[in-house]
């Protein structure tokens, strides 16, 4: 009669992760639409098993963060966000055309503009749940996808705009104008 296995006695192994990295291909862009600038990410990603593309709005629209940077940056952070939710933990390298985004997470470029602090350092935050993740700066024709994306984003931006605007006319023409305000007020 053989006796039962013991944990002592099963075999043990290294569970590695996989050899090659998930790319991620990230891009922002930012377009004005009825007078309000919208900003929108796009991402693929691909490798170890994974696939996954994503698009949407980086801010509001009329935000005053609206901008092409910060949309570069939300595209990043969401596809580092993505695979953390997802727990993958391996190695990543991220390719966006932002010469911008790339040069200042490679530590080439230092972060001047205020309003990028906090997306770079988020992003910063994130890096550091992989393995390791590397920037690499692609032309925008070897981006297209993840830039067609984006542009999906702006699309989807500029709906909902128009959505507010007909809506501005339709209480417009129920209520009557706005009172005007001048330097002399109402």
């Amino acid at each position: 009669m053989t006796r039962p296995l013991e944990d002592r006695d099963l075999p043990r192994g290294l569970a590695s992760p996989p050899a090659d990295p998930v790319v991620v291909h990230f891009d922002g862009a930012c377009e004005e639409v009825g007078g309000r600038r919208v900003a929108a990410y796009g991402y693929t990603l691909d490798g170890a098993g994974l696939r996954h593309e994503d698009y949407g709005l980086a801010v509001p629209p009329g935000h005053p963060r609206a901008t092409n940077n910060v949309a570069e940056y939300v595209g990043a952070i969401c596809a580092l966000e993505w695979l953390v939710r997802r727990g993958y933990g391996g190695e990543v390298r991220l390719e966006g055309d932002s010469q911008l985004v790339v040069r200042q997470m490679t530590g080439e470029y230092q972060v001047r503009a205020e309003h990028l602090v906090p997306y770079h350092e988020r992003l910063v935050q994130l890096a550091r749940s992989f393995r390791a993740v590397r920037f690499n700066w692609v032309p925008r024709d070897q981006n297209r996808r993840a830039d067609g994306l984006s542009k999906l984003g702006v699309a989807l931006g500029a709906s909902s705009e128009r959505g507010r605007t007909d809506s501005d006319r339709a209480r417009k023409a129920r209520d009557g104008p706005d009172e005007p305000v001048g330097r002399d007020g109402p």
